[in-house]
């Protein structure tokens, strides 16, 4: 009997161990206390990373509530979905791209200054690429604000005028809801 009390339990555990984790999910919000991103939340559209995006028009399977949700894996960061299609973020530091931030779909294809790993929570839960921290500028579509990443010599990209400094707050996310983003 307690024999196969034993079995039992040791494979429970081996299917346990099989079985594939979910990874770690996070929605991020801007902090940047008297500006009109203070607590924004980040949503993904058109290949784009935003702030204050009236609707992201995913496809979701729930309520996402217009925030977009990631999650890291080998210093990668990921938009949330359990279908088959792999949403990447990517930055591109170049003088083209000068610190700009947006996301592929399964593309075999990398322009060449596309950087897709550099990506990590600090110690206060801050999201960071290669210890540079991330920046809004207005203007985006529907009225909302593009997401780059700091390039100190460069702080207002693609001739942007209203650009602001924020700490990218993760906040974890114990039931995610898997969505597939526009592009």
């Amino acid at each position: 009997m307690k024999f196969s009390a034993a079995i039992a339990t040791l494979a429970a555990a081996g299917s346990a161990l099989a079985a594939p984790s979910e990874p770690e999910t996070f929605d991020l919000m801007a902090l940047r206390s008297a500006s009109p991103i203070h607590f924004a939340p980040f949503s993904a559209a058109k290949s784009n990373i935003l702030l204050n995006l009236k609707h992201q028009n995913a496809t979701c399977e729930g309520d996402n509530y217009n925030r977009a949700t990631f999650y890291l894996k080998d210093s990668g960061l990921f938009l949330y979905s359990k279908g088959v299609k792999h949403q990447r973020i990517f930055v591109d530091r170049s003088g083209m791209g000068q610190g700009k931030i947006g996301y592929l779909t399964d593309n075999t294809y990398l322009p060449r200054h596309f950087e897709l790993k550099g990506w990590a929570i600090d110690k206060n839960g801050d999201l960071n690429f290669n210890g540079s921290s991330l920046f809004a500028c207005s203007g985006a579509i529907d009225d909302a604000w593009s997401v780059w990443v700091l390039i100190p010599s460069n702080p207002t990209p693609a001739r942007n005028e209203e650009c602001l400094g924020m700490s990218s707050r993760t906040i974890p996310i114990k039931k995610p809801v898997s969505c597939e983003y526009s592009q």
